[in-house]
């Protein structure tokens, strides 16, 4: 077949040069007319933009044909995640949007609170004062159990499937959310690896609260601290989650992520 096509080609070629030849031995021979005034001036032919090309996608979703008949969302989290869990800590209300909507805020600067699919972690962020400054307390890490021991007690296999089933309706969220020619699991394998690549700092972590130049005090100051260290701080939000989390759930998160990724970049 591929030699077919190139022999086709190459017969079009072939034409288009012989024609011109004939053209050139036709009109070539004739004698030359004399020199006519030259051509009153025209504009040059509108240039047609070409519309940029839609990117390739990178990692595509094998969708089953399940998909097309619609499971209860909160039955379909519950088969994978339990019951408990799901009516714990799921926002199952606009579930499709929260998801690529903090999928996509994870790999930027700000990832709001209010879009996430998930209650957000109840307890007060805890600091430590030391030598005159502040720095992550080391307790801050149980915070973040509940979702750790989530993420290592689930099959991600099973997850993996359930994505996929969901996938229809996470695409069609994520092109409403303003990307109607991108791929959301290229975007989500993407944040996966920035997430993958965020540093393990050794020691505490310094941080501060910055100044507040408004008379109203916040409800939440805590959710302000910043990281005194500049690189860190300029880190992506899933990123400085991660280095809240602490170094051992940081880790452990970093491990399902990768058994994660592997799973939903798999070729059919």
């Amino acid at each position: 077949m591929k030699k077919d096509w190139i022999a086709a080609v190459a017969a079009v070629v072939l034409l288009v040069l012989a024609a011109a030849g004939l053209w050139w031995w036709v009109e070539g021979r004739k004698p030359v007319p004399p020199a006519a005034l030259p051509p009153a001036a025209t504009a040059p032919p509108p240039v047609v933009a070409l519309a940029p090309s839609e990117p390739a996608i990178r990692y595509p979703v094998e969708v089953p044909v399940a998909a097309s008949a619609p499971q209860a969302l909160d039955a379909a989290l519950a088969e994978v995640f339990g019951r408990k869990a799901v009516l714990g800590l799921f926002q199952l209300q606009d579930f499709p949007r929260r998801f690529v909507a903090t999928v996509d805020n994870l790999g930027r600067a700000q990832a709001p609170v209010r879009m996430w699919p998930l209650n957000p972690v109840g307890s007060r962020f805890g600091v430590d004062r030391r030598d005159g400054g502040e720095q992550v307390a080391a307790s801050n890490a149980a915070r973040y159990a509940p979702y750790v021991q989530l993420i290592e007690s689930v099959d991600l296999r099973q997850v993996a499937t359930l994505y996929a089933r969901l996938y229809p309706q996470l695409q069609q969220a994520y092109e409403e959310l303003g990307y109607p020619k991108r791929y959301f699991n290229d975007r989500l394998v993407e944040v996966i690896d920035q997430l993958l690549a965020t540093p393990e700092p050794e020691g505490p972590l310094k941080v501060h609260l910055p100044a507040i130049a408004v008379p109203v005090k916040p409800e939440r100051p805590w959710v302000l601290y910043e990281f005194d260290d500049p690189a860190l701080q300029s880190l992506s939000a899933g990123q400085r989650v991660l280095l809240r989390m602490g170094a051992a759930n940081e880790q452990r998160v970093k491990v399902r992520l990768t058994e994660f990724r592997h799973l939903i970049t798999r070729r059919p």
